[in-house]
């Protein structure tokens, strides 16, 4: 019998065991850390074997092949040993992959807007009534999903950890938003391991796949012929008429991905700013390939509402604006909300830094921030990068004092904006934890 070992307790971890054990796998699921209980009561229905708080050694080495969830890192001890033993590792997706028959995949990557990317197609997809699953780093895990109610469409949000580990996983679009530095801690701080990573979304695919990729990136652009890429290219871009892909110009958005175009106002989409132009050409790209009515898709781009903690403006208090940006856990996505801000703002910034550049977003901070708040436990970085360009930046160890800080250096008429270019884990459980506090400190006000 097939012996698989998962490491990792967490939503991939769970559905890799229950879709293992369904297909008649040896299941053993090891956390380090401590389980859910609503993941324990699962893992004991299915009959699946689990420990928490270690990793039994002897019980993981023996396995014929081990899942490894995307958060541990390939410095863990446990993970190195498997490394030593050649053992072969793979992801959740993978898995996933394995077993999904049939089904065809949409899957979505990219340091900064993967997440709207996805949920905006799969939002067309609902629209025009096609039997799809929203999966990966939104929604359930995709193994969860091939294993309690398979569908014949999935749009998955892949992340590069997901993509470090496949052998064979093969979506039949891919989507590549864009590439910026972003996690390089887990990198060895080689930006180019990071950006192969990204690309691997495209290396089981041929020539019956596409790729859809922003022309206006100038890092994909730089390494996108390093790689042997099979499938059909559709590039977006702003820059140039296209025959083949979507491309914006004076406000109007065009899309050809087969014989037909399809044409439509950006002034008509629900979601602002130009790095969602971006996103939207790329969903709509993606649409078309699976054939969705041109009416369907546009009906789909003005109805799609913007997702909890990307930019989600909160109502006014006493004539100040708050938006809750708090999935900016990169320098790149925080860039994108300066670009977009058009009153004077007060930035709330910090968090666990994961190498952050911070001058990428200086000549936005100098031309749009009154004043910064910190939050996070250690805000030197943020000190040395701003205290010349920023005539006030403050210290604090909580939303709701991050909220009333902000609130008093603010005037009627300013934003206070929540992007803090870093993760959250030194304060809040995750990033939705941080938004959520934020949103409940502001109803407070």
């Amino acid at each position: 019998m097939h012996r698989l070992v998962i490491l990792g307790g967490g939503e991939s971890g769970v559905g890799s065991a229950i879709l293992g054990k369904k297909e008649g796998y040896e299941v053993f699921l090891s956390d380090a850390g401590s389980l859910k209980e609503n993941y324990k009561t699962e893992l004991k229905s299915h009959g699946i074997v689990f420990e928490e708080g270690q990793h039994s050694a002897e019980k993981i080495l023996q396995a014929d092949e081990v899942m490894k969830s995307p958060g541990i890192p390939e410095k863990n001890e446990m993970v190195k040993s498997i490394r030593k033993k050649g053992m072969p590792v793979i992801s959740e997706i993978e898995l996933a992959f394995r077993f999904k028959g049939t089904a065809k995949i949409i899957a979505i990557t990219g340091s900064n807007g993967k997440t709207t990317t996805t949920a905006l197609c799969y939002h067309m997809c609902r629209q025009s009534g096609l039997d799809a699953a929203l999966v990966g780093n939104i929604g359930y895990s995709f193994a969860r999903q091939v294993a309690e109610d398979p569908k014949p469409w999935y749009v998955a949000e892949i992340s590069s950890f997901q993509l470090d580990d496949i052998a064979f996983f093969r979506p039949d679009v891919a989507i590549l938003t864009n590439i910026t530095e972003d996690h390089l801690d887990r990198y060895d701080y080689e930006f180019t391991n990071y950006i192969a990573s990204k690309f691997r979304i495209t290396q089981n695919q041929t020539d019956k796949d596409y790729f859809i990729f922003c022309e206006d990136d100038p890092v994909t652009m730089q390494y996108i012929n390093r790689y042997s890429i099979k499938s059909n290219p559709l590039p977006t871009t702003m820059r140039e008429e296209l025959n083949k892909g979507a491309y914006i110009r004076n406000g109007l958005m065009t899309v050809s991905a087969g014989d037909e175009k399809m044409q439509m106002s950006i002034y008509d989409f629900a979601l602002k700013g130009k790095h969602n132009q971006y996103n939207t050409m790329a969903a709509a790209l993606a649409a078309t390939l699976l054939g969705l009515r041109k009416e369907k898709i546009r009906e789909a781009i003005q109805s799609f509402e913007a997702l909890e903690h990307r930019m989600e403006v909160l109502p006014l208090v006493r004539g100040v604006e708050f938006i809750n940006d708090s999935k900016a856990t990169n320098v790149n996505s925080t860039w994108y909300a300066l670009e977009s801000m058009s009153k004077p703002t007060v930035l709330i910034l910090g968090g666990i830094d994961k190498g952050n550049d911070y001058s990428l977003i200086r000549d936005l901070v100098k031309e749009k921030v009154k004043a910064i708040v910190c939050l996070g436990m250690d805000n030197r970085k943020i000190h040395e990068a701003f205290m010349n360009d920023v005539p006030v930046i403050v210290n604090t160890t909580s939303a709701k004092e991050a909220v009333h800080t902000s609130f008093r250096l603010a005037n009627k008429g300013d934003v206070v904006l929540l992007s803090p270019a870093c993760a959250s884990f030194d304060l809040f459980k995750n990033y939705e934890d941080r938004g959520k506090q934020f949103k409940e400190a502001v109803r407070e006000l």
